[in-house]
C-alpha cells in the first residue's frame, strides 16, 4: 500500500508532537513501562524513537549532503531481546569514488539500570565500535551496548552524513519490535521538491508541517525549509514470516524521492521524468545499451554453437547455455555494466548486468529479436509505478522472442532452466527496454510450476523394518533447490552421507541420482532405503505411514497477516507409498480418506489409502494453485495447512491374523 503525502498541503492543527528528548535522562515512567499497554509478550519495546534529517553544504566539495540523526529509548524486559542491543547501521558507497561515501559520527550509547533503587548508567566506550566491509558497496558500523539486564533501559544516537540525495531518507516506524512513539522530521529546502509517499498497512498519528527560518547557509546566503514532522504511535511489532517478498513493502515507511531542484542562478533540473526520458537515458547509455549492441563480439563464436539444422528455439537454449558455461557472476547485483561484453567474454566473469548483457549481444548476433527487462528483486522491493524511478531497479535479465512465445532468461544461475527465471527475480512486474521501441511493464511470473512426486514401493518385516525403494522426482524451483542442495557438497557420495545422517529412523543402503548436471530435464533421485518403524516384532504393530516428507509444522502461525502469501509459483506434490505386509498380516486401522479444497480454486489435499489381502497402499496430492495469496486469504490457507497437519497425525495399525 502506497499513499502519496502532499507535504506543501500538510498543515495539521498543532498537536503533542514527540520531539526531541534529552539524551541519558530515562524517566521512572520508562523504567517502569508496562509491556501490556502495547504487546504483553515483547521482548523489548521501544519507548521513543527520533529520527532528524536536513541538507548541509559542504563547501570543501562545493555540494550538499545529508544529516540524518537517530536517537532512540528501549525497554528491555526479556533476555530474548537482548538482540536489540546489537546495533547494525549500513553505510552505503560507490565503491569508486570516495565522496562518494556515508560516514557516521557522534556515536554516544548507554544502559541503565535500577540497582536498589539507584539509577545507574553504564556508556559504551566509542572505541568499541567496529566496521565491518560488507561488500565494496555497504560498511557494517556494528556496535553492543553494555551490561545488560531483564528490565534495562538503553539508549543511543548516532549520526550518519551521506552524499545521496535522491531518496534523502527513509522513515522506517515499524521493526521487529513494537514502538510506543516514532516520529520522524525532514528539513527541506524550499528549492528543492520531493515526491513523499507513505507505505504501509498503518496510517500516521499525527502529521504536521511549518516553515523553518535560515535552515541552511549556501554560498553565504540563508535558505529557508519546510519542516515536515510525521508521528505513529502504538505501533505492533511487524512479524516477518515464510513467503513473503521484501519487508520494506509491507512495513509502515516514509518514502522520498526527489522530483525538482531549483538553483540559485536561476536554473532548474527534474528528476521525475517520463518513462521516454528514462529509455532515451538507458539506450544512450554505454554501461546499458551500448552493451545491448555488442553483437559483433559473438560474429565468429555463435557459429561453434549452433548448426544449420537447429530450430531457434533450440539455437536459443543452445547460446543460453553457452552463456551460463562460460561466464561466471561475481555474486553482484546491477542494471549496469561494470566493463563491457568483450572483457566479459575475456575474464568470463562479472556482475548480473555482464552476464545478461552478454547473453543479449550473443542472441542478438544469432539475428533473435531480444530485449533487457529491468527489475527489482525480492528483497530490494517493489518498484514506484506513478512515475519511473531508475534507482528502485538493481537487476536486469534478457527477453527473447520466438515466434509468438516470449521467454525471460537469467545466465547468472547454471541450475536454472531455459525460460525460468531465479526466484529472486519473481517480483511483480519488470520494464521491458528495447532498443528501438518504447519500454514497457511486464509480469515477472514463473513459467513452470514447482513440482516433486515421492515413490516409495516396498515391504515390512515382523520386526518393523520398511525396505524398499524410494524415488523423488523434482522439476521447476523444487529441481533447483533440490540440485543446489547436492552441489553444496563436493561430491554426490558426501551428499548421501550427510542425508543419511540426518534422516532420523532411516538407513541409505544405495543410491543413484540422474540428470543432476542436465537442468532441462528432471532431477531423479533413487534411494534403497530401511526404516525402522520402532515395532519390535509384536502381533501388533502401529506406525506413521505417512514416510515420506511430511508437513509437521504450520508456516502460518499468525493470527493476522497485513501483507500477501507470496510462494514465488504455484505448488504441486504428489506421494505415492506401496507396502506389501508380512506373511498372514492384515490393516487394522489406517487414515480416512480425506479431501480439503481452498476457495476459488487455489488448492487441494487429496489423501486416499487401500488395502488388501496383502498391501497397503497410500496416495497424496497436494497442491498451491497459486503464487500469490492475499492478506484476505490467509486464514483459509493457515487452516487448509492446519487440516493437512493434523490428518498426517494418524497411524496405521497391522495386526496378525488370528491374533
Amino acid at each position: 500500500m502506497i499513499r502519496k503525502l502532499f507535504y506543501l498541503l500538510m498543515l495539521a492543527p498543532l498537536s503533542a508532537f514527540c520531539q526531541e528528548f534529552d539524551f541519558g535522562k530515562p524517566t521512572e515512567e520508562d523504567m517502569n513501562f508496562d509491556r501490556t499497554r502495547i504487546d504483553s509478550n515483547a521482548n523489548a519495546v521501544f519507548l521513543y524513537e527520533l529520527g532528524t534529517t536536513k541538507f548541509s553544504f559542504d563547501s570543501d566539495i562545493g555540494g550538499m549532503r545529508i544529516l540524518h540523526n537517530y536517537h532512540v529509548k528501549i525497554k528491555i524486559f526479556k533476555k530474548e531481546g537482548f538482540d536489540v542491543a546489537n546495533v547494525v547501521v549500513p553505510l552505503y558507497k560507490s565503491g569508486i569514488d570516495r565522496n562518494q561515501e556515508e560516514a557516521i559520527s557522534q556515536i554516544r550509547a548507554s544502559t541503565f539500570n535500577l540497582e536498589d533503587g539507584i539509577m545507574v548508567e553504564s556508556k559504551m566506550n566509542e572505541k568499541t565500535v567496529f566496521r565491518e566491509e560488507k561488500s565494496k558497496y555497504v560498511t557494517l558500523a556494528k556496535f553492543t551496548l553494555p551490561n545488560l539486564k531483564e528490565g534495562s533501559v538503553i539508549e543511543y544516537e548516532y549520526t550518519i552524513e551521506s552524499p545521496y540525495l535522491f531518496n534523502f531518507r527513509t522513515w522506517n516506524f515499524q521493526s521487529e519490535y513494537p514502538k510506543q512513539t516514532s516520529t520522524y522530521i525532514a528539513y527541506i529546502p524550499a528549492n528543492y521538491r520531493y515526491n513523499v509517499s507513505l507505505r504501509g498497512f498503518y496510517q500516521l498519528t499525527e502529521t504536521k508541517s511549518e516553515l523553518s527560518s535560515a535552515c541552511l547557509r549556501v554560498a553565504g546566503k540563508d535558505m529557508d525549509c519546510s519542516k515536515m514532522i510525521y508521528t505513529m504511535k502504538n505501533l505492533p511489532a511487524f512479524i516477518e514470516e515464510d513467503y513473503m517478498t521484501a519487508s520494506s513493502n509491507y512495513k509502515s515507511a516514509v518514502y522520498f524521492e526527489l522530483s525538482e531542484v531549483f538553483y540559485l542562478n536561476g536554473s532548474n533540473q527534474k528528476y521525475t521524468k517520463s518513462w521516454s526520458d528514462v529509455d532515451n537515458e538507458l539506450t544512450s547509455n554505454r554501461d546499458f545499451g551500448g552493451q545491448m549492441k555488442r553483437k559483433e563480439v559473438f560474429k565468429t563464436i555463435i557459429p561453434t554453437i549452433v548448426s544449420n539444422g537447429d530450430s531457434d528455439l533450440q539455437k536459443a537454449k543452445k547460446i543460453f547455455e553457452y552463456i551460463k558455461k562460460q561466464v561466471k557472476w561475481n555474486n553482484y547485483y546491477g542494471k549496469y555494466s561494470e566493463t563491457s561484453v568483450k572483457e566479459v567474454i575475456e575474464k568470463r566473469s562479472g556482475n548480473v548486468a555482464d552476464v545478461n548483457f552478454a547473453l543479449i549481444s550473443a542472441l542478438a548476433a544469432a539475428d533473435f529479436d531480444v530485449e533487457a527487462v529491468i527489475l527489482s528483486t525480492r528483497e530490494n522491493g517493489t518498484v514506484n509505478k506513478l512515475y519511473p524511478i531508475i534507482s528502485d531497479f538493481n537487476y536486469v535479465v534478457a527477453k527473447v522472442n520466438i515466434g509468438n512465445e516470449s521467454y525471460l532468461l537469467d545466465a547468472t544461475d547454471p541450475l536454472v532452466p531455459f525460460g525460468l527465471l531465479p526466484l529472486r527475480c519473481i517480483n511483480d512486474q519488470g520494464r521491458v527496454i528495447n532498443l528501438k521501441k518504447p519500454s514497457y511493464w511486464i509480469d515477472l511470473k514463473a513459467s513452470k510450476k514447482s513440482h516433486t512426486s515421492h515413490s516409495l514401493i516396498g515391504k515390512i518385516s515382523e520386526d518393523g523394518k520398511i525396505s524398499g525403494t524410494l524415488t523423488n522426482l523434482s522439476m521447476g524451483y523444487d529441481a533447483i533447490n533440490a540440485r543446489k542442495e547436492i552441489k553444496k557438497y563436493t561430491s554426490i557420495d558426501e551428499y548421501v552421507e550427510k542425508l543419511d545422517e540426518k534422516l532420523n529412523n532411516v538407513k541409505i543402503k544405495n543410491f543413484k541420482i540422474s540428470n543432476l548436471d542436465s537442468v532441462e530435464s528432471a532431477l531423479i533421485e533413487e534411494f534403497e532405503i530401511e526404516i525402522n518403524t520402532g515395532n519390535t516384532g509384536d502381533h501388533r504393530q502401529v506406525f506413521n505411514p505417512f514416510l515420506i516428507n511430511p508437513l509437521r509444522k504450520n508456516p502460518f502461525k499468525l493470527k493476522e497477516r497485513n501483507y500477501p502469501v507470496d510462494l514465488g509459483a504455484a505448488r504441486e506434490e504428489r506421494t505415492s507409498i506401496r507396502i506389501v505386509l508380512p506373511t498372514d498380516f492384515s490393516v487394522k486401522e489406517r487414515p480416512k480418506d480425506f479431501s480439503l479444497a481452498l476457495p476459488h480454486q487455489g488448492g487441494r489435499y487429496i489423501l486416499q489409502t487401500t488395502t488388501n489381502e496383502n498391501e497397503f497402499t497410500l496416495n497424496q496430492l497436494f497442491t498451491l494453485n497459486k503464487a500469490i495469496y492475499t492478506s484476505e486469504e490467509y486464514h483459509y490457507l493457515k487452516e487448509f495447512f492446519n487440516q493437512i497437519i493434523q490428518r498426517q497425525n494418524n497411524d496405521i495399525m497391522i495386526v496378525k491374523n488370528g491374533k
